[in-house]
């Protein structure tokens, strides 16, 4: 069997790769296994390896991106930054790994007692396209760093990247079976989660993640669920509409729409309503959408045509059910997979727009009467990803916070990953964390010591 991956700005047929099979991934668990053994022992190594690597990154930052903008179609600009992020990441665990990972005394009964935080294994790692440097190395940095080993499935659609993570980490002298790309599309992640594996984390699709899911509990191994979103944006009355229509552009359409954590439900108080829409509109017809290499490029194509198709969809059901669009709306013609960025409004709840992640360059926009029908619409959906609240008042950013159902809120800005806090949702958005020390907390066996009376220290003499 084989995959083939597609340059969503030409359509054109970039490689073709053979799918690994049953046996071969339990051989690469069963070398990244014999790795863990040693790599688990040093702390001191590791971090030496982890800033290596981090060179290694920065030094062929442009041909990652490059790569990136080619397969799934990002604007090179933002594969640059991707590609920086991730040595951040990198450098972030390798200056801080000693401290999260250092024992913790506990007083009790015993003379003494210790929490110990010691690696699990080999970690699983199945990752998606639109990130794909990043989501592969924001779970993989602490992980190693705790003494785990990773095998990583890429998504089909950005293969190269996946392999090229690995060539990465050999450049920087990693010992093999350290880091392992396993070639394969979703028919592997069975059996990869059936191998002696210890653990998976998985970022994609919620119905997806359902089923790796089910797997992992079936073989009693823990796993960890980044999933889909579908982010309220809410502008309060107070707000400051520059930088909130500012900010709505680029919560939307970073990424071509397509983020977990873009803005994807726009809820704006009635009395500044007229203005914010407006402006965001404006800004959203002052951005320039074509090839993706070019670094004056806003907007490129969508991953594929079914993305393309999905987000068509999605609007003409809109559009049918009584939504106006107030531009966009529409496919650009001649090859790849592009569609013009969108706002839309007169948005009912029966729309799939209202209720169903976009994963495209689209923005509906509701009116609401107040903060508190905001809050209520915002919370009205199956995810708790992200939110971001745009308001002058810190006692109601303070309150409103608290009332929004996601694992992020942010007050005057939009949602972003940052290695120094925790990352991840509730409700269909997924379970665990990844990114700060409650990420790292999450592969590793958090294990209870306790000494009692009757221990002498031995005093070997060599």
């Amino acid at each position: 069997m084989t995959l083939k991956t597609i340059n969503p700005t030409t359509e054109e047929i970039i490689a073709e790769y053979d799918i690994i099979n049953k046996e071969k991934i339990f051989e690469a668990v069963k070398k990244s296994k014999i790795a863990f053994a040693d790599w688990k022992k040093d702390i001191k190594k590791r971090t030496d390896f982890i800033q290596i690597f981090a060179q290694e990154l920065r030094k062929n930052k442009t041909e990652l991106a490059r790569l990136a903008t080619k397969e799934m179609g990002k604007p090179i600009k933002e594969s640059l930054s991707e590609v920086e992020k991730c040595a951040w990441a990198m450098e972030f665990y390798a200056d801080n790994s000693d401290i999260f990972l250092h024992a913790e005394a506990i007083n009790t009964d015993a003379r003494k007692s210790i929490i110990s935080f010691e690696p699990l294994g080999v970690i699983a790692s199945v990752m998606p396209w639109n990130f794909p440097y990043w989501q592969a190395l924001r779970f993989a940095a602490p992980s190693l760093m705790a003494g785990n080993t990773i095998t990583l499935k890429p998504a089909s659609a950005t293969m190269q990247c996946g392999i090229e993570i690995e060539n990465m980490f050999r450049k920087a002298g990693f010992q093999d079976g350290v880091f392992q790309t396993l070639v394969g599309d979703s028919s592997i992640v069975e059996p990869l989660i059936d191998s002696d594996i210890s653990a998976v984390t998985f970022t994609g699709s919620t119905s997806a993640g359902t089923k790796v899911a089910q797997k992992a509990m079936s073989n009693l191994k823990k796993c960890v669920l980044e999933l889909g979103g579908s982010d309220p944006f809410i502008v309060c009355s107070d707000a400051d509409i520059e930088k909130a229509s500012s900010g709505a552009v680029k919560g939307r359409f970073i990424n071509c729409g397509q983020s977990c954590i873009a803005s994807k439900r726009f809820f704006v108080t009635k009395n500044v309503a007229k203005e914010f829409i407006e402006k965001f509109v404006q800004k959203t017809e002052g951005l320039r959408v074509g090839n993706p290499v070019s670094e004056e490029t806003d907007i490129g194509p969508l991953v594929n045509n079914a993305g393309l198709n999905k987000i068509e969809e999605m609007v003409n059901d809109a559009i049918a059910k009584g939504a106006e669009v107030l531009t966009g709306g529409k496919r650009l013609g001649g090859k790849g997979y592009f569609y013009s960025p969108t706002v839309i409004t007169k948005i009912s709840p029966k729309m799939q727009i209202a209720y169903e992640e976009t994963f495209g360059p689209v923005a509906p926009i509701t009116v609401v009467e107040d903060e508190a029908e905001a809050i209520r619409l915002a919370n009205d959906s199956k995810f708790g990803l992200g939110a971001s609240i745009w308001t002058r008042d810190l006692e109601k950013a303070e309150r409103l916070s608290r009332l929004v159902e996601s694992g992020i809120v942010t007050i005057n800005n939009v949602v972003i990953s940052d290695p120094r806090i925790p990352f991840g949702g509730i409700k269909h958005s997924g379970f665990g964390r990844e990114l700060s020390r409650y990420g790292m907390m999450e592969f590793v066996n958090i294990k209870s010591i306790r000494f009692y009376d009757d221990l002498v220290k031995q005093h070997h003499v060599e």
